[in-house]
């Protein structure tokens, strides 16, 4: 067996993410993470007070198709992936759940709760779901088995770019809310909010939900 270490984060490739030890935890947290996160989309969409900025665009594209909006979460991510190839990003297994399973939690959210009358209501719904999204991107980065497909565009375009993170992040949410405004998807208060407490907040409580993983002695050259 292998020493644990407190590497907050590790930058393994997709089979070492699986080899890395402690899998039943980091599974259990990866899937509570990702329901949870599709939860918290479903909760800032019936608050009426603005979606998250990459749900204006899904929500945006689910009134002219024949899709609900979480069928167009599950199809975008996909098509984000395909985007992966040009920057020889290799998808993880939380990769692929996560292109799956956030967009069954919306679907099922939004099934299950009906948009509040309330003001009161509908601003706990868009402060529950900013803090629960922020909880749920602790967990299922967290769990260390590979970035959601936006994530990863993301941190593949910073690293081909040589773009900074945050310029990288800005220009494509600013991109995908421009488009999905004009689709008809709904800004507000919310979007606003959420922008600016979504990196902070993951960045407190992300420390918190880290699984260390185990330490793995390098193969010699002499036992290959």
């Amino acid at each position: 067996m292998g020493t644990v270490t407190q590497t907050p984060l590790a930058n393994l490739g997709p089979a070492e993410q699986l080899r890395a030890g402690r899998m039943p935890r980091r599974l259990a947290q990866l899937l509570v993470g990702l329901w949870l996160y599709g939860v918290s989309m479903g909760l800032m969409i019936r608050s009426g007070l603005g979606q998250v900025p990459w749900d204006v665009l899904h929500y945006g594209l689910a009134l002219h198709l024949p899709l609900s909006i979480g069928q167009v979460v599950v199809v975008a991510s996909f098509v984000v992936l395909l985007l992966w190839i040009p920057l020889r990003q290799a998808p993880g297994l939380g990769t692929i759940l996560n292109a799956v399973l956030i967009g069954v939690a919306l679907d099922v959210t939004l099934a299950m709760v009906t948009a509040p009358s309330a003001v009161a209501i509908r601003i706990a719904f868009m402060v529950v779901g900013i803090l629960g999204n922020a909880l749920a991107t602790a967990l299922y980065i967290g769990a260390q088995l590979g970035p959601g497909p936006r994530d990863g565009l993301m941190t593949g375009w910073s690293r081909r770019t040589g773009w900074s993170l945050r310029l990288v992040r800005t220009s494509l949410e600013v991109v995908v809310v421009a488009v999905g405004w004009l689709l008809g998807g709904v800004l507000g208060v919310g979007t606003v909010l959420y922008a600016i407490a979504i990196g902070p907040l993951t960045q407190h409580l992300l420390p918190l939900f880290t699984v260390p993983l185990e330490e793995r002695e390098p193969v010699s050259d002499a036992s290959r």
